[in-house]
């Protein structure tokens, strides 16, 4: 025998030998118009698991009559009553259950029924019930879901035990049905129960720490009317504090005296000691490895401890920096103290400072005020060793108005800052700074943004010399003007780039976003810092590049050309609203 007929021999061989495959189950099907064929198909999976072919008569009435069952509740909750539920053969020895949903019912009449304390006809009551009845989540005309029947009565006992009525229930509510007219007439019945206000706190879980810590984070007043928003706004700031690692914060809405309904605080503390290790990299800076340690314990106080050590490329330092709880007041105070080396643009810098800060937040505004020394070595390439000290007493003023601190579409922040020092204390030179700095973010087609950005700065001194370098301006690299290396716009000192009087910055940046987390955009900045202003002469920089939603905030990779050195660089940032 040949070989090629010897090896056909052998595959038609195995093919006999190999297991017949099974043939094909007839199917149960469903056959529903429109989204109600997903529904159904959804949540009748018992359907599957019947073979038709192996059905008989009396197999397939009991399917059928459970299909009838199941497809009339599912098909009642989205307002269908008077369905028609039939089966029939199909093709290969298959069975379909073919619905017929009937006309859909829609609500005829709403009737909102309110007792207790918001019923009285006095003050703003009448208005609030008006608005009440207008907001009902589920109008006449509607078509009748059971879903939004119940989400309308949750929003409904929502919106009135948002503020006063902590106790509010819904005593009674029917939704009359006719199938045969396929109408609905809906009637609730809510008491709002009496008016709440805060009592004292009832605090449980601490053990480190004593209820004054709690008391510092502004509790509601005693007698203050209820909210739910106060509530959350406390239980907020207690959670945003590194003292606690969960925080939940109620009102006892059963209280036998609800004129001073006790306010319960339950909290889990955090453990006080953390240590810390990360590593990174910045266009401005290089490469970055660094350790940190906080403890939120200090001398078995509230006191919190941050400190760490940094090390980077171009700039190395240590720091500790203890932060006290809020005042009563609510200002945040602290002191600090910081040990930095950094050589950028030619400049070599040693500083070491010692400070304290008070930061009072207010909403959207933020006050800082801070009162700092430092002493700093200045080694620029090329030029001499110089040194300076200065006692500096600063304030910073921060409007922030935007949807997201994190992914910014629309708002603006404003930054205002001014600081100085006297040769009368402890400083080698009279002078004073001021700055400020504008960002706005305005919402264009689809996702876009459109971020315009200026800063402008002057310190107003005989001469730069013995004005510390951070009271002086340099610009240049990410976030600033993009194309030009890292502060190596300002004045130039043998071959170093060293602090000038005066500074001026704009900025325009598109940002297109795509369906997902990417986007791409396109930006023209211009700046500089000088010394001398008939010298002043502003770099451009412009560019593109990609952008990507982190969970910090939008990652900034740019490719941008800077026209006065005439080089192409790559710089990366987080794009948030600082």
């Amino acid at each position: 025998m040949p070989r090629h007929a010897f090896v056909l021999f052998l595959l038609l061989t195995l093919v006999a030998l190999l297991p017949a495959r099974p043939a094909a189950a007839a199917s149960v099907a469903i056959r529903a118009p429109g989204e109600l064929q997903g529904l159904l198909e959804k949540h009748l999976d018992f359907l599957d698991r019947h073979d038709a072919g192996t059905l008989d008569e009396a197999g397939r009435v009991a399917l059928l009559r459970r299909a009838r069952k199941e497809i009339a509740e599912i098909l009642a909750t989205e307002g269908y009553f008077s369905p028609a539920i039939e089966g029939e053969d199909g093709a290969d020895d298959g069975f379909r259950v073919v619905v017929t949903p009937g006309p859909r019912t829609t609500v005829s009449r709403v009737e909102l029924r309110f007792s207790g304390d918001l019923a009285r006809d006095e003050g703003d009551r009448p208005a609030r019930v008006e608005a009440l009845r207008a907001a009902w989540g589920l109008p006449v005309g509607r078509p009748f879901r059971q879903a939004d029947w119940s989400d309308a009565k949750q929003r409904l006992t929502d919106a009135i035990g948002a503020r006063e009525y902590a106790g509010v229930a819904i005593t009674d509510s029917q939704a009359l049905i006719d199938p045969a007219t396929g109408s609905a007439v809906l009637s609730v019945e809510v008491d709002s129960g009496p008016v709440y206000r805060f009592g004292s706190l009832e605090i449980s879980g601490l053990s480190d720490y004593d209820r004054s810590l709690i008391e510092r984070y502004r509790p509601p007043k005693v007698g203050e009317p209820y909210s739910q928003e106060r509530l959350l706004l406390f239980q907020t700031a207690l959670q945003n504090t590194t003292y606690f690692a969960s925080v939940v914060v109620d009102i006892d809405r059963h209280s036998a005296t609800p004129e001073a309904a006790p306010v319960r605080v339950q909290v889990t503390e955090a453990k006080p000691r953390r240590i810390g290790f990360g590593a990174g990299v910045s266009s401005n800076t290089g490469y970055r490895v660094e350790t940190s340690y906080r403890d939120a314990h200090l001398f078995d106080r509230a006191y919190n401890l941050v400190s760490g050590l940094r090390i980077e490329q171009r700039r190395q330092l240590g720091y500790a920096d203890v932060f006290l709880p809020p005042s009563p007041g609510g200002y945040l105070d602290s002191v600090g103290a910081l040990a930095e080396h950094t050589n950028i643009a030619g400049l070599q810098t040693r500083r070491q400072s010692i400070g304290v800060v008070r930061t009072i937040p207010r909403g959207n505004i933020e006050n800082r005020f801070a009162l700092n020394y430092q002493h700093e070595v200045l080694l620029p390439e090329g030029s001499q060793r110089t040194s300076r000290s200065a006692l500096t007493a600063n304030w910073s003023w921060t409007h922030r108005s935007v949807d997201s601190i994190l992914d910014p579409h629309d708002g603006h922040v404003l930054n205002l800052q001014v600081g100085g020092a006297s040769q009368a204390l402890l400083s080698d030179r009279n002078f004073a700074r001021f700055y400020g700095r504008y960002q706005l973010f305005v919402p264009m087609v689809k996702r876009d943004v459109l971020i315009l950005r200026a800063e402008g700065g002057i310190t107003v001194a005989e001469s730069r010399d013995g004005v510390p370098q951070d009271f002086l301006f340099r610009t240049g690299g990410a976030q600033t003007v993009r194309g030009y290396a890292y502060q190596s716009l300002g004045v130039k000192d043998g071959n170093a780039t060293v602090g000038g009087r005066y500074l001026a910055v704009t900025s325009a940046e598109y940002v297109h976003w795509y369906a997902g987390d990417w986007g791409v955009a396109a930006f023209v900045d211009a700046g500089n810092a000088n010394d001398e202003r008939k010298l002043f002469k502003m770099n451009l920089g412009y560019g593109l590049g990609p952008r990507w939603k982190s969970p910090a905030g939008p990652i900034a990779v740019d490719l941008a050309y800077g026209q006065a050195d005439h080089r192409v660089r790559l710089q990366f940032a987080v794009a948030i609203a600082f």
